[in-house]
């Protein structure tokens, strides 16, 4: 089982930065896919940005162009960095890790990290 730890959010003004961390429990070279969602009060989660093993990167179009998704194999962790912050980009948000098996497909989450965008 994969166990990922998310650190990084907290308060900050509109038009300010975060990067975010997701730490994994597992080497992230032989994770098929990482990626971040985020989850808004009253609202379903949403896929904002992940990146496969081979270094493909994908992005919601909400946050495309102020957001980057990277990551450090060595340190085994994902990251994301968020630039002119929007208080919209407000939300709980979460690291995921896919795995896929012989069998199956595993999905493994974090607990998440609260970003709060107020002046």
């Amino acid at each position: 089982q994969v166990r990922l730890v998310e650190s990084g959010g907290g308060l900050v003004q509109p038009g300010g930065s975060l990067n975010l961390s997701c730490a994994a429990s597992e080497s992230i070279g032989g994770i098929s896919a990482m990626g971040w969602y985020r989850q808004a009060p009253g609202k379903e989660r949403e896929l904002v940005a992940d990146i496969t093993r081979g270094g493909s990167t994908n992005y919601a179009d909400s946050v495309k162009g102020r957001i980057t998704i990277s990551r450090d194999n060595a340190k085994n962790t994902v990251y994301l960095q968020i630039n002119s912050l929007k208080p919209e980009d407000t939300a709980v948000y979460f690291c995921r890790a896919m795995v896929r098996g012989p069998i199956r497909t595993y999905i493994y989450w974090g607990q998440g990290t609260q970003v709060t965008v107020s002046s």
